[in-house]
């Protein structure tokens, strides 16, 4: 379903910014919330990208954590008063995310301190593939569900491991229906406490590869898990549904360059065939529009090279736009849903450069 930005800010419940690296998806997911707070909402922006460049742009001293922070509101310029919504800012910490969800889903206290103190757990908390991008799914569906917030503004990973975000929920759920993790589980379904590793071939050939302490860790950890998968196939389905739900947009974010428009086909393809449809787009870090020159040439040197730098210029921008409509005519999206944002002096490290990015996207709408 298509829409324009002032939908998006003002309407939406979750926008998921997606792009490619370099691209400016950071900076856009700040300045999107920005604006929704400055137009009376409680927006909350997340990244789950390892990198802490979202802390530096909004001028967070000694970075974000887990748990949101409210930040002041008001133009650092002093040019605009503050509006009456507030911004909020958070970074996935994916430890603490699964660690808060055992604790959640253990039938007694016990059952949580068996989990959280077991060395396989702890080994794949924050390691093993896959754990952070379904650890980011769920810190998504508890921002929703906070009373705080009535947006959550999602600054993704580059598009390739954007896409293992938007697929966790359904990988975790077909992991919790494998047959090796029902072996695992069986004899605590069973009421039994002990798995003999020797009598099972497969784990014996495992416990070959990785070492009889490592499985033994694994194997406590499964049994010490049961009762919960429950608690988390469910959790996985809620995430689905948000995904789903017609207040979820996704923003695809891209440079007017070929390669990463090509990115963001591949990007927008892929959603599309999830049932999941790009809603805007934003170019950013276009060549910025100064018009195109006279038609007469001037005759002195200095006048020669400004006329030669404006057409130049004009060119590259002319370029850039048939290299965007193309995109956007394939993606079936209409021009008003495509906003351009022209390439700063400088890259954007703090709440005044944040400030132009939303003007350039808002200013005048």
């Amino acid at each position: 379903m298509s829409t324009t930005l002032d939908d998006l800010v003002d309407r939406a419940q979750v926008v998921v910014c997606c792009g490619t690296g370099g691209v400016g998806k950071t900076t856009t997911s700040a300045a999107l919330a920005i604006e929704a707070a400055h137009r009376g909402r409680r927006a909350v922006v997340v990244t789950i990208d390892p990198a802490r460049r979202l802390a530096d742009a909004l001028g967070v001293p000694g970075g974000l954590g887990n748990e949101p922070v409210r930040l002041p509101l008001e133009r650092v310029d002093g040019g605009t008063p503050a509006g009456p919504g507030e911004l909020w800012a958070v970074m996935l910490d994916t430890e603490a995310t699964f660690d808060g969800l055992v604790s959640q889903y253990a039938a007694t206290p016990e059952q949580a301190d068996r989990i959280l103190a077991n060395s396989f757990y702890r080994s794949i908390a924050g390691q093993l593939s896959g754990t952070q991008e379904y650890m980011a799914a769920e810190r998504l569906l508890a921002l929703h569900a906070d009373p705080r917030f009535d947006l959550v503004v999602v600054d993704t990973p580059p598009s390739r491991h954007a896409l293992d975000f938007l697929d966790a929920p359904g990988t975790l759920a077909r992991f919790l229906d494998h047959p090796i993790f029902r072996m695992l589980m069986l004899p605590a379904r069973r009421g039994l406490k002990v798995l003999d590793l020797a009598t099972q071939p497969v784990l014996s050939a495992i416990g070959k590869v990785v070492g009889s302490e490592v499985l033994a860790d694994a194997v406590a950890f499964f049994q010490a898990f049961a009762g919960m998968e429950t608690g988390f196939r469910d959790r996985a389905q809620e995430v689905t549904r948000l995904l789903r739900a017609d207040d979820t947009r996704f923003l695809l974010v891209a440079s007017p360059r070929s390669d990463t428009l090509t990115e963001a086909e591949f990007f927008a393809g892929k959603l599309a065939a999830s049932g999941l449809p790009v809603a805007t787009m934003v170019v950013n870090r276009s060549t910025p529009d100064f018009g195109a020159p006279s038609g007469r040439r001037p005759s002195t040197p200095a006048a020669v090279a400004l006329h030669d730098n404006l057409a130049a210029l004009h060119h590259d921008l002319e370029r850039e736009r048939s290299l965007v409509a193309a995109t956007v005519a394939r993606l079936g999206l209409g021009d008003e849903t495509v906003s351009w944002v022209a390439m700063l002096p400088a890259d954007v490290h703090d709440r005044e450069a944040l400030d132009e990015i939303r003007l350039a996207l808002f200013a005048g709408r």
